[in-house]
């Protein structure tokens, strides 16, 4: 129930309300409660696939209405790093002759791929809900950088945080635990973070294939072993055979395979 007040921005009343009418309408319980939260009873899995169709096709509606052009939308959603990685390399996944648009959604919040929110996500873990499809494409390994001069706070030891949604993401977790009361200067997003540190004020941590991919920075330390990650190219398992959707799959899975040893931490600028 958190979870979905966060996402609908009701409240958990507003939503316990709202649930009991539809289940008078339907006639039949939608969801068992727990002290652990909601459940979808069969009959409410069945309302959630039936729903999801007529939303998968208002969509549809709506990406035709937002363009008079026939080309298929593609929708990739990933953290701001990879959708920058990704985007700085555009030419290697879409070319005007595809015939097909891209979208990038950059978050560092899950996008719903079952919900068609997007058509390709690029995540961390392996999807473990049945109506996602996945298939990994490599590692990321993470490390604590530095700028180029040892100035300012990186003198003294000192380093960059992240507030805002960024503070969730498991390397920022990762340095509050281990460095929490060394953290002198803070940004509210990862780019800010990196023109921080860039110009001296701390050490912070960034995924191998950023920082080594940066000549500002510096890493100082070998890769951090309890944040390296699966990269995991998920969609939706009706989705992942239409041809414009598996295309611009396909050249990412390829993109990221022959940058391994840059994901994994493996060619760092001297």
């Amino acid at each position: 129930m958190s979870a979905a007040t966060k996402t609908t921005r009701l409240s958990a009343a507003t939503l316990g309300r709202r649930v009991t009418a539809l289940e008078k309408q339907i006639g039949e319980p939608l969801f068992v409660r727990l002290q652990t939260g909601y459940r979808l009873t069969p009959v409410g899995e069945e309302l959630l696939r039936r729903a999801e169709d007529v939303e998968a096709a208002m969509q549809s509606l709506t990406r035709w209405r937002e363009g008079n052009l026939p080309d298929r939308i593609v929708r990739v959603s990933a953290g701001p790093w990879t959708s920058a990685f990704i985007s700085a390399r555009i030419g290697e996944i879409w070319t005007v002759d595809d015939g097909i648009r891209v979208e990038f959604v950059t978050t560092t919040d899950r996008v719903d791929i079952g919900r068609r929110a997007a058509d390709i996500g690029i995540r961390s873990e392996r999807p473990t809900e049945q109506w996602l499809a996945g298939r990994q494409s490599g590692k990321v390994a993470h490390a604590i950088y530095s700028g180029r001069h040892l100035i300012n706070g990186i003198a003294a030891g000192l380093f960059v945080g992240v507030t805002g949604d960024g503070a969730n993401i498991a390397s920022a977790r990762w340095l509050k635990a281990h460095h929490g009361d060394r953290i002198a200067v803070r940004g509210n997003n990862t780019h800010s973070v990196r023109e921080l540190v860039a110009a001296g004020a701390g050490l912070s941590i960034f995924p191998c294939f950023v920082g080594d991919s940066d000549p500002r920075l510096v890493r100082v330390a070998q890769p951090i072993p309890e944040l390296e990650t699966d990269q995991w190219i998920v969609t939706h398992h009706e989705e992942r055979h239409s041809p414009p959707v598996r295309k611009v799959a396909d050249r990412i899975a390829a993109l990221m395979r022959a940058h391994q040893p840059l994901f994994r931490g493996e060619t760092p600028i001297a």
